[in-house]
């Protein structure tokens, strides 16, 4: 496949915006900046970011054994999915295919980007219907996005099912693993060299714990991430963003610590949740979430929502009627929210 055949004929003309860091590329000790009229009184954020992020993808280089070269960050992954849109899809012309239930932020950025939408919903296992899928799409599906482990369901697609859509899908295929630490499933990304259309997506919001600093990783071939680099704000990732992400990143064994936490609470609300009469079914997550159906989602999320807990209400979502989803908290959080529960 030759990704350029994909690339919007304006993105490719496109020249990027080249700013004082990007021209000035040489050894920064004891030299005097005064080419990008910053104030010059050092506070720790006086000075613009690195736009190219090098040390924190050196790290993350490490960690998932991915060149530098095959890393693209963002601003929440929200912001790495936008580039995508806008690299690959013409407005009022292209569209994209998703599988419903999903994350709702595909179909909110199609719009936004004015790109039509093919939905291809999940069977009752929340598997994909690759035929179904393949067969909507037409010569202006551009991309195709995959979530796995599914957001909402939890479960993980079949990786021979994900490999199908990847093989035979004519466009981009976008894998989105924010989840993926969670899992036994493995991560696309041992086989990303395998298919030059496949961009695999992570966060470091849900396993490494930092939600508020915003940051989305996508991971590609060298071309895409490329194309992505050229349409990318220059300091889309600012510097306490990138310091904090480092000074997590490298304590060892914080993240891997937590994921067990999470998984080892997981499967004690599994087990709690069992005995709970109004709850029918608890559908089986490789995510740090649960997805479970009840007698009537909207009344009992209002019942805990009475009772101080938030949860999220699922039940709108396609096959996911009468459904609640439940975060894995700390066993302290967790238990309130089982024994409330059981009370109500």
């Amino acid at each position: 496949m030759n990704i350029e055949n994909l690339i919007r004929p304006t993105i490719k003309a496109l020249k990027p915006y080249s700013s004082a860091r990007d021209e000035f590329q040489g050894v920064t000790d004891n030299m005097v900046f005064l080419d990008a009229n910053e104030n010059p009184f050092e506070n720790g954020v006086n000075r613009y970011p690195d736009p190219h992020q090098g040390k924190l993808k050196a790290v993350l280089s490490e960690i998932k054994g991915i060149s530098t070269k095959n890393i693209l960050l963002g601003n929440g992954s929200d912001e790495v999915l936008d580039l995508i849109y806008r690299a690959f899809c013409e407005p009022n012309q292209d569209n994209v295919v998703i599988l419903p239930p999903t994350y709702g932020m595909y179909e909110v950025l199609a719009n936004l980007n004015a790109i039509s939408i093919k939905k291809v919903n999940l069977d009752k296992a929340f598997q994909p219907k690759v035929n179904e899928v393949l067969n909507a799409a037409d010569a202006n599906s551009k991309l195709l996005f995959i979530c796995s482990p599914n957001n909402p369901s939890g479960n993980s697609f079949s990786s021979e099912a994900i490999e199908a859509m990847v093989s035979n899908f004519k466009g981009i295929v976008v894998i989105d693993e924010a989840y993926i630490d969670f899992s036994t499933e493995k991560s696309w990304l041992t086989r990303l060299n395998e298919f030059p259309n496949l961009i695999v997506t992570q966060t470091l919001s849900k396993a490494y714990a930092m939600a508020g600093i915003r940051l989305g990783i996508c991971y590609a071939s060298e071309a895409i991430i490329s194309v992505l680099n050229t349409i990318k704000p220059p300091y889309n990732i600012n510097e306490l963003t990138q310091k904090k992400a480092i000074e997590l990143l490298t304590i060892k064994d914080l993240a891997t610590n937590q994921i067990s936490d999470i998984l080892k609470e997981r499967s004690v609300m599994v087990s709690e949740l069992e005995t709970i009469s109004y709850i029918s079914k608890i559908y089986p997550s490789d995510a740090n979430f649960l997805l479970v159906k009840v007698d009537d989602a909207n009344k009992r999320y209002n019942q805990l929502i009475e009772k101080g807990i938030v949860i999220r209400n699922r039940t709108t979502q396609p096959g996911c009627e009468n459904t609640l989803r439940l975060t894995v908290g700390t066993s302290e959080e967790n238990k309130k929210l089982i024994d409330t529960l059981k009370s109500i």
